[in-house]
């Protein structure tokens, strides 16, 4: 029997299962994770209780940084930036999605993700569809909860303009379709080493340190951030919205950034594609 490759499945066709268009579809299908993610309440209370401990341990540390120069401020920013900033990026740990995510990789060792190759839409377009959904409760939960216990104990940053506002959510939407495109990346590598984890702890490292988690990218020397900025997708995942959002540089500054990120977008979505299109075609090698 041959095995029918992907590029004639069902999802070449104008319509999705249940008569649904496939733009339709995907916002069905992103809704459905929006409601997935929202019943993983423990899980949930765990990350808020982390991240915020996490969140006053680098808030107090990034302080005293600042607290120990002349200017009372820290590559640019301020005690107030600092604080927004610490625990922004703890907040967006859960909408960004970093870590946790290796359905993809389970999927591919178990051989259920032929099942995925039969969908009506692109494995690439369903998995970012269910991620959006993902990051919108993240958003509600994971983000706000920290922001508000932020603003208790310290003096938090108020952004002066109100174009910050949307430009932050555009941002944050660009940096959840880098991470994302970089998580399917690592998990897309099991359909040639099987096993995901050396490429996982790479990922870890890498996201963790040159996203701008650990410390703001600014800290390190002028050549070597702007190396990371165009060079790599990382800081468009973390420290871009972060950056928009702490008001850093003009206006201009900030649209670059986010131009930045739209573009390392398309860049990693569309290497996705290509390596699941590689890994289709391996399928069909391989008899299915």
């Amino acid at each position: 029997m041959r095995w029918v490759p992907a590029t004639a499945s069902p999802r070449t066709g104008q319509l999705g299962r249940g008569g649904y268009s496939r733009p339709r579809l995907l916002i069905v299908v992103a809704w459905a994770g929006f409601r997935r993610y929202s019943t993983y309440r423990q899980a949930t209370v765990a990350s808020v209780f982390t991240n915020t401990v996490f969140a006053f341990l680098r808030c107090y540390v990034l302080l005293a940084a600042a607290a120990a120069t002349r200017t009372g401020s820290a590559a640019g920013y301020t005690p107030a930036q600092l604080a927004l900033y610490c625990w922004a990026s703890q907040g967006l740990i859960g909408v960004v999605m970093l870590w946790g995510w290796n359905e993809l990789s389970d999927r591919i060792r178990s051989g259920d993700v032929v099942s995925d190759l039969l969908r009506p839409t692109h494995p690439v377009a369903t998995y970012l569809a269910i991620d959006l959904g993902r990051a919108g409760i993240g958003a509600l939960l994971r983000f706000g909860v920290p922001i508000a216990i932020g603003a208790i104990f310290f003096p938090l940053y108020v952004p002066q303009s109100l174009a910050t506002y949307p430009l932050f959510v555009i941002s944050v939407l660009c940096a959840v379709m880098v991470s994302f495109g970089c998580r399917f990346l690592v998990n897309a590598s099991s359909y040639w080493l099987l096993d995901s984890r050396g490429v996982t702890t790479i990922w870890l490292f890498c996201s963790a340190v040159l996203a701008g988690l650990v410390f703001p990218l600014h800290f390190l020397p002028g050549w070597l951030t702007w190396t990371l900025w165009v060079g790599t997708p990382f800081p468009s995942i973390l420290q871009a919205p972060l950056d928009v959002l702490v008001e850093r540089g003009d206006l201009g500054y900030r649209i670059g950034v986010i131009t930045g990120q739209a573009a390392w977008a398309a860049v990693v979505l569309a290497l996705a594609v290509l390596v699941q299109r590689r890994a289709e075609r391996k399928l069909v090698i391989q008899g299915g």
